[in-house]
């Protein structure tokens, strides 16, 4: 009987601050009343809770005492009862609401309590972190990409870090138009806090946040050359194209066709393809035949797109890499041997376009003469042997070509006939399996 007196004694006594502070024309004379209140939140679970909402309601009037304030509230934040948590994680943007100067504190405690395991909990920072994103977008994003990492700061807590990044991604990113204002000053920053978090992301964050980057309206369609190349920075940063290559580096090699695959959108709009394309040639060509199996393709197609946009010193520099690769690509004369043609498909592409940007340096290479006027064409030179080596090897392409064709339209017929005279959707499906295999055969003898 005793306990249930004293924490009914305790609400009275909290209602009774609660109430003269209310009724005080100077409130910040009541300074027994404010310390009453912060003293009741050592009580019962009830008082801990009523102090949860006086402490921050009457906070702005006594700021020698907000040290004190602060500490006790958040140590509501961590009470083991679920509901004066709650309450108290609630009260928290109220410190910021006459007092400003508080966000960044407050924000950063919040992210701390995004690993929050109950729902209602979780919730309840989230609605914080919402209210103070609203009152002042600037500070709180710091705040919040403080736990993401970056070469000024500490290595923040993983657990920490995922769960802001995820909130920033479900609960930010998609209201980018009503918090980021004023526009172009708030997409700015948020675009830098973004640039010193890529230190050490995963492929698939550095793709979350490039996606978001490239909605924004500083970096749209009509944005200047200056942005578009600051985008492809922004990748071939992540490309890591300063580092000594390792073929045995799986990591890096899929980084780096990811991000070639990812920077050709920015190629198109007039970003320089230099770095990527030296970086190929010197470290990655080389060795193309040790490159995973599973990863040439890609890294041949992303070549053929970025091909367009190559300057001429550049095409000059990587066609050799390109013919050397089209002769073991190419037959030279019908030999049984295996074929890919996708692989030949991309690099004749390539070399058409890097050939039409530096025209005299195909006679040296396979003995296309284009008079260009220059010395580099070397028209003093015979290169006919190259000329035959490579026409034949054409030769042979077109007639591999001609070959799988007819065999593609024969093995049509055949699926058409079989499947006409298949009578259960058994039957029919496993001629539909040997047609997509066939079809998906890039390998034709």
């Amino acid at each position: 009987m005793t306990d249930v007196a004293d924490d009914a004694k305790d609400i009275e006594s909290l209602y009774e601050f609660g109430e003269r502070l209310n009724e005080a024309k100077d409130k910040s004379q009541n300074v027994s009343d404010y310390e009453g209140i912060i003293e009741a939140a050592k009580g019962s679970i009830k008082a801990k809770q009523l102090a949860a909402q006086l402490i921050p309601r009457f906070f702005k009037f006594f700021p020698n005492l907000s040290d004190k304030a602060v500490d006790t509230h958040l140590d509501l934040c961590e009470e083991e009862e679920l509901g004066v948590r709650v309450q108290a994680i609630r009260g928290l943007p109220l410190f910021c609401k006459d007092t400003p100067e508080y966000v960044s504190k407050i924000v950063d405690i919040l992210a701390q309590l995004l690993t929050a395991e109950e729902n209602v909990e979780r919730d309840a920072v989230h609605k914080a972190l919402m209210s103070l994103l609203r009152q002042d977008v600037k500070a709180s994003l710091t705040a919040l990409f403080k736990h993401m990492g970056s070469g000024d700061e500490p290595s923040p807590d993983e657990i920490v870090r995922e769960k802001v990044l995820s909130f920033v991604r479900d609960k930010v990113f998609p209201l980018k138009t009503e918090l980021l204002k004023p526009q172009e000053q708030m997409e700015r920053h948020i675009t830098d806090l973004i640039k010193k978090s890529l230190a050490d992301v995963t492929g698939a964050e550095f793709t979350i946040f490039m996606d978001f980057i490239k909605s924004l309206s500083i970096f749209g369609e009509k944005a200047p050359q200056e942005r578009v190349k600051e985008l492809t920075e922004i990748i071939e940063g992540q490309a890591d194209l300063n580092a000594q290559f390792d073929v045995s580096d799986a990591d890096h090699i899929h980084r780096l066709i990811s991000c070639l695959y990812m920077a050709v959108p920015f190629f198109m709009r007039g970003a320089s393809n230099s770095k990527f394309l030296s970086y190929l040639n010197k470290h990655i060509l080389p060795v193309f035949d040790q490159l995973p199996e599973e990863r040439k393709l890609d890294l041949l197609k992303n070549l053929a797109e970025s091909s367009p946009y190559t300057m001429p010193q550049d095409s000059r520099q990587i066609l050799p890499s390109i013919v050397q690769l089209l002769k073991k690509y190419m037959p030279r004369r019908k030999t049984g041997e295996e074929m890919n043609f996708t692989y030949v498909e991309c690099l004749l592409y390539t070399f058409h376009h890097l050939s039409h940007k530096a025209p005299n340096a195909t006679n040296s290479l396979c003995g296309y003469k284009i008079v260009t006027g220059q010395p580099s064409d070397r028209l003093g030179e015979d290169f006919s042997e190259y000329y035959k080596d490579f026409t034949e090897r054409l030769s042979s392409v077109e007639e591999l070509a001609r070959a799988t064709m007819k065999k593609l339209t024969q093995g049509l017929a055949e699926h058409n006939k079989a499947m006409a005279a298949a009578k259960s959707d058994e039957a029919k499906n496993n001629i539909k399996t040997v047609r997509a295999c066939f079809m998906k055969s890039g390998k034709i003898r």
